[in-house]
């Protein structure tokens, strides 16, 4: 089993190329970064975990710039979004984004995708949030028009097109990995189903439930049922939940580093070395 980790990177934390080095060199498989471009002060959605919202919400640095730096800096460490914000991105630019960091990083490059939990900071990208869900779906299809080996024109039902068009670089493999984020259900499950390679569930419970629905609705639609791949994301480990991630057929585990300085993290990362 693959043993990733996540963190939310901040303006206070640990840097992402000091990590980043030290990840590769402990023997970790990846390194995924959530997204928040900003928090609103009104706060009138609840934290869905309950309590008062962490500080590092509002402090976290972009995605795709840090996993730069770490690309940078690493050869083998797997580099991902967990997850990245589509609803609240021009599809276009971030097609672009995300073809450049995985074609520089020699196709090491996961696409974590939801579409997010906070009102506020999608009402301030102009989301309409009843439709966030076909929204993300348009534009992620969009993104897949750019990645085409030829030019591809797409034209979506909310107001998202593109024309055929050359855009260059293309993602390493055709395509990057596209994990979609979210909680159990039809709906995500038919998603994933549709245009992902896999699900990056949050802390990975109910798993035993979950996944004989997901994967009848995974061939379903016709997919090679070795195909799917299921990341469970944010977990505190312990072996016993490792062991049963890997009974389930769960190749990957995304283990949470606390958002920290350099001796923190760094010793969390020796803790979680029994794991490899």
């Amino acid at each position: 089993m693959r043993i990733s980790t996540t963190i939310f990177l901040t303006d206070e934390t640990i840097g992402p190329v000091r990590l980043a080095r030290e990840l590769e060199r402990r023997g970790f498989a990846g390194l995924y970064l959530p997204e928040h471009t900003h928090i609103p002060v009104s706060r009138e959605t609840p934290y869905p975990a309950g309590g008062e919202l962490p500080r590092e919400y509002a402090r976290t640095l972009d995605p795709l710039v840090a996993l730069g730096q770490a690309a940078a800096v690493t050869e083998r460490l797997g580099l991902g979004t967990g997850i990245t914000l589509i609803t609240q991105h021009d599809p276009i630019v971030l097609a672009k984004q995300v073809a450049t960091l995985d074609h520089l990083s020699g196709g090491r490059f996961t696409l974590g995708v939801g579409v997010g939990w906070n009102r506020e900071e999608a009402a301030d990208h102009g989301v309409d949030w009843p439709t966030r869900r076909e929204l993300g779906r348009e534009r992620l299809d969009l993104m897949r028009a750019l990645w085409a080996p030829g030019p591809t024109a797409y034209e979506g039902e909310h107001g998202d097109s593109v024309r055929a068009s050359e855009a260059w670089p293309k993602p390493a493999g055709g395509a990057p990995r596209v994990l979609l984020g979210g909680a159990a259900g039809p709906k995500l499950f038919a998603q994933v189903a549709a245009q992902a390679d896999g699900w990056m569930p949050i802390g990975g419970r109910g798993l035993a439930e979950s996944l004989p629905v997901l994967r009848e609705a995974w061939e379903e639609a016709g997919r090679a049922p070795e195909a799917l791949r299921i990341v469970p994301y944010a977990v505190l480990p312990n072996p016993g939940k490792i062991a049963h991630y890997e009974e389930l057929g769960c190749d990957e585990v995304v283990l949470q580093l606390p958002p920290g300085d350099e001796s923190e993290v760094l010793t969390v990362l020796d803790a979680y070395a029994r794991y490899l």
